[in-house]
């Protein structure tokens, strides 16, 4: 039983999905409890066993959601109870009475309540229920670190598992058509700058609309043959949208909206750019790298981990404005670069991050935590 905020697009929800689509079915029985609901998302479950369940939580404390998952573990009794992110961990003292049930919590990455992980409350609430989970997965080995030295979960607990991305699906092109794209972003003279996530306050595309801003100003003779293209939409869109016209750059930007073909999108690309506040491990960059994409990304989480600066692309401080239009004048004006390192990224996709290898090791965390029922 999976316990997540919300079904929705996310890199959360997207790792979710590729797990439980790779799992044997003969194996495992997903349940899916979405403490929210669910959203178009759900359709990209391929197992048709998997049921999805909506417990329609209210803003703020809704106390009839933990009768509604009380009903649903006296009604499956799940073998695994597998929570993600704070916001699901207190779903896991409700259980406490099933001895025979595992608990597993996730955590994927950290939002703008608590952006660095320091709220020592929530801290403290992390410690006192990890002498109720058997097993933690963080998605890097940065969130790892932190919930070992920083909330003092014990070392033996945790377990580290990246995210794979399928290599077969996002595939590097040859020649560059773009017929998915607005005209004026067609011409084989365009190079285009992309960026892919939720339009929130974490992922900080404001800072890549300032920094493409500048670029254009450093460079305005080349302005018309650049584009940047933001996919993904969210709560920021209004007014990432009235920035990017403030700025007058509006008609070198395209909001592209939530989008179902990111695979047929990002190899049309030339870079790719990720601004974020904080991550994980972020899907979209192993997703670009996977594309044959260059990458800079900035210097938090596990990004880090991903992008090796000078190799697959380059790293900068979050809201360096001047090292991002740097690094981005370097990478533009260069295409024998920018190919080097797009090949070098794809490498690493196919030697480090494999869905497969990532199935394997979260059913592997599954079945040790099995053979240890009915022991202590």
């Amino acid at each position: 039983m999976h316990v997540i905020h919300m079904l929705g697009t996310g890199g959360l929800e997207n790792g979710l999905v590729n797990i439980i689509n790779r799992m044997d079915p003969k194996r495992f029985d997903h349940h899916i409890v979405c403490l929210t609901h669910a959203t178009d998302f759900a359709a990209r479950i391929t197992n048709p066993s998997v049921r999805v369940h909506e417990l329609h939580k209210r803003e703020g404390h809704d106390f009839r959601v933990y009768w509604r998952y009380l009903r649903l573990l006296i009604r499956y009794r799940p073998d695994i109870v597998h929570t993600r992110n704070f916001g699901t961990l207190e779903m896991q003292f409700l259980g406490i009475w099933r001895r025979e049930t595992k608990r597993v919590h996730g955590e994927h990455g950290r939002d703008m309540f608590d952006l660095h992980g320091r709220n020592e409350s929530y801290n403290r609430f992390r410690r006192f229920m990890s002498r109720f989970i058997d097993r933690y997965i963080t998605v890097s080995r940065d969130l790892r670190e932190w919930l070992v030295s920083h909330v003092g979960i014990a070392p033996a607990k945790v377990v580290q598992i990246y995210n794979g991305v399928d290599a077969r699906r996002f595939v590097p092109l040859d020649e560059k058509k773009r017929i998915l794209f607005p005209a004026h972003f067609r011409a084989s003279d365009v190079v285009l700058i992309g960026a892919v996530g939720r339009l929130a306050e974490v992922k900080n595309q404001a800072f890549l609309l300032r920094a493409f801003a500048s670029y254009c100003e450093r460079r305005p003779s080349g302005r018309s043959h650049v584009g940047l293209v933001l996919v993904g939409d969210g709560p920021l869109r209004s007014m990432l949208e009235t920035l990017a016209d403030t700025l007058g750059i509006a008609d070198r930007c395209w909001f592209a909206g939530d989008r179902s073909d990111v695979d047929q999108l990002l190899p049309e690309l030339d870079l790719f750019v990720l601004p974020s506040l904080n991550e994980g491990i972020s899907n979209t960059v192993l997703e670009a790298m996977s594309s044959g994409l260059p990458v800079i990304a900035t210097r938090v989480g596990g990004n880090p981990e991903l992008v090796d600066e000078g190799a697959t692309g380059y790293l900068v401080d979050v809201n360096d404005e001047n090292a991002l239009v740097e690094r981005m004048d370097r990478l533009l004006g260069d295409r024998s670069l920018r190919r080097r390192m797009g090949q070098a990224g794809r490498r690493k996709i196919e030697a480090d991050f494999n869905w497969d290898n990532t199935v394997g090791e979260y059913a592997a965390v599954y079945d040790a935590l099995l053979a240890t029922r009915g022991q202590g």
